[in-house]
């Protein structure tokens, strides 16, 4: 994707870890648009931990292969109540980044607080309303599943820190000292961001 002026898209693949089914979604961001590429799950199940690692390595670097992204990010593991749980998403984690890191391509991370804040405005989003709001900003024709839409998500909210716009798009504004939160319909779209057609 190209614009008038010559310009060439940067194309992100971002991605929701995790250890029996991982999301994946690419856009392409150039300036203040952004545009869908493809998105998907890697599934791994019913193998032991060593072959469902390798599944997700595999799974990342054959997508890398297929689509030529130029950046990857992806959603920092966050700490659940049972330890085990947290091991292994951490584990299916590091498994993605590799997959990306061998591919030679950079890798951000980011918050789940940040992809919410901005993609939807608010970061205790829930993962409909996500997926509600990926399906606007990206014009699709149906609904991703909640890791694709969490996957796009992530490569938005990498587009948006690219261009310094994350903080105006995190849902706050600063007014005599109190932080004032958009409300949860505010979007990017009301804000002045339209998605490529």
């Amino acid at each position: 994707m190209k614009s008038a002026s010559g310009t060439v898209a940067t194309r992100i693949l971002g991605l929701d870890p995790g250890l029996r089914m991982t999301g994946f979604g690419l856009v392409d961001s150039l300036g203040s648009q952004i545009r869908y590429v493809a998105s998907g799950c890697i599934r791994s199940s019913g193998v032991e931990l060593p072959q469902r690692l390798k599944t997700l390595l595999d799974g990342v670097r054959s997508i890398i292969e297929t689509y030529g992204p130029d950046q990857v990010a992806v959603e920092k593991v966050f700490v659940n109540v049972n330890p085990q749980s947290t091991l292994l998403l951490g584990q299916a984690r590091g498994a993605v980044i590799c997959g990306a890191v061998a591919c030679d391509l950079p890798v951000a991370e980011y918050t789940a607080l940040q992809i919410k804040q901005a993609v939807v405005g608010h970061g205790k989003a829930n993962k409909t309303q996500v997926q509600h709001m990926i399906l606007r900003l990206l014009e699709l024709e149906g609904t991703p599943s909640p890791d694709a839409a969490d996957a796009l998500a992530c490569a938005i909210c990498h587009a948006h820190a690219s261009q310094g716009l994350l903080g105006k798009l995190a849902g706050t504004r600063r007014r005599g000292g109190r932080l004032l939160e958009l409300p949860e319909s505010a979007s990017l779209q009301a804000l002045g961001r339209r998605p490529i057609r």
